[in-house]
């Protein structure tokens, strides 16, 4: 996804079309804002250790690795109902990202230990099959229905403007908890 020259560049700020022609105008409007918000996302992770990762403050229950993960999860998720049209709440080959999906008690003795890069190498590939799933599909596409149970007519675009607001959704958390268990991450931003 989009990296820090970006923001110096003159495409910050602005949704324009995709300087890569594999994306459709509508698309490459949405994977702009994809881009963006993990963007921020990355920038407000870089440097916690393992430790600061793991920490859950009182009144909180989850951490900045279960929040990472679950980023990740809710990627690859949409893509098996997106992209695959499958039952990923049924299908066992979703089984490992319920956990991160979920988030709860489970999660928080599973989701442990593990460095930052684990978390911004899953991200990263969870984002790659994003920008592969919408590289292959158009516009018209991204209006069309997803095929999901219950009768609920969800079309294309606003399930990928799900998994972007859940991400800032839940980077707003990221930040919260950032203010506690690492307050100088919360110190640069304001500088």
């Amino acid at each position: 996804m989009r990296r820090a020259e970006d923001l110096r560049s003159g495409r910050a700020y602005q949704i324009l079309p995709q300087d890569d022609t594999r994306f459709t105008p509508h698309i490459g409007a949405l994977v702009e804002m994809l881009h963006y918000t993990r963007l921020t996302t990355l920038h407000d992770v870089t440097g916690l250790t393992s430790e600061q990762l793991d920490a859950i403050p009182a009144g909180f229950g989850n951490s900045v690795g279960m929040l990472l993960a679950h980023i990740a999860a809710v990627h690859r998720i949409y893509h098996g109902l997106s992209f695959e049209g499958r039952d990923v709440f049924e299908d066992e080959a979703f089984a490992p990202y319920r956990l991160a999906l979920d988030l709860g008690a489970t999660a928080r003795e599973h989701l442990r230990g593990r460095d930052l890069g684990h978390y911004l190498a899953d991200l990263e590939a969870a984002s790659a099959l994003t920008l592969e799933g919408l590289a292959a599909r158009d516009d018209a596409w991204l209006a069309s229905n997803v095929s999901v149970g219950g009768g609920n007519a969800m079309n294309q675009h606003w399930a990928w403007f799900h998994v972007m607001e859940d991400e800032l959704s839940h980077r707003g958390q990221i930040r919260l908890i950032c203010n506690i268990v690492a307050p100088r991450v919360a110190a640069a931003e304001q500088a």
